[in-house]
């Protein structure tokens, strides 16, 4: 075990691993939503990024442990099961990752701060890692809006999305 980390940033990265857990929440949510439409490539998507969500979650669990820390696995808050629109959707995962973005931000400069460089190395995975989020929810966000109600367009889209690979 490395050193013990300091109990300020241990409780921001236990809030952080939250908020990875409750981003799978909402990407499996939203992967019921298109399920439940027969859009299987949608709900595809959004599984594998539930998928990829909880593994973020973990990399702030075990980044704990190592650091002589302790996860506390709070409650996670229940996600929306129902939005207005399909296109509403994926606006809502666009504004979702820019608001994690926000917080590994914060992080950051709270690891910065407290001269926690080991931390501040484990979070720039996030920092990368948050501009590929933000990138494609809004690239699926862009899409939907160029689709609008033309349902070849979203059918073709949804084909597209069905072939996305768990990492």
């Amino acid at each position: 075990m490395s050193e013990v980390i300091g109990k300020k940033i241990e409780e921001t990265l236990n809030g952080q691993m939250i908020r990875e857990f409750y981003s799978s929440y909402l990407y499996l949510s939203m992967s019921a939503y298109f399920e439940t439409r027969n859009l299987k490539g949608f709900s595809h998507w959004l599984r594998v990024q539930a998928q990829e969500e909880w593994g973020h979650g973990m990399k702030f669990f075990n980044y704990l442990i190592q650091r002589g820390g302790v996860p506390k696995l709070l409650q996670i808050d229940t996600p929306p099961n129902d939005w207005k629109s399909l296109r509403s959707v994926f606006d809502d995962a666009y504004q979702h990752e820019q608001q994690v973005t926000k917080h590994i931000a914060k992080l950051v400069n709270q690891a910065r701060s407290e001269g926690d460089h080991a931390t501040e190395a484990f979070l720039q995975w996030f920092v990368t890692e948050q501009v590929e989020e933000e990138m494609s929810t809004s690239e699926i966000a862009q899409k939907m809006k160029l689709a609008g109600d033309a349902w070849g367009a979203i059918f073709v889209i949804d084909g597209e999305l069905g072939r996305r690979a768990s990492k």
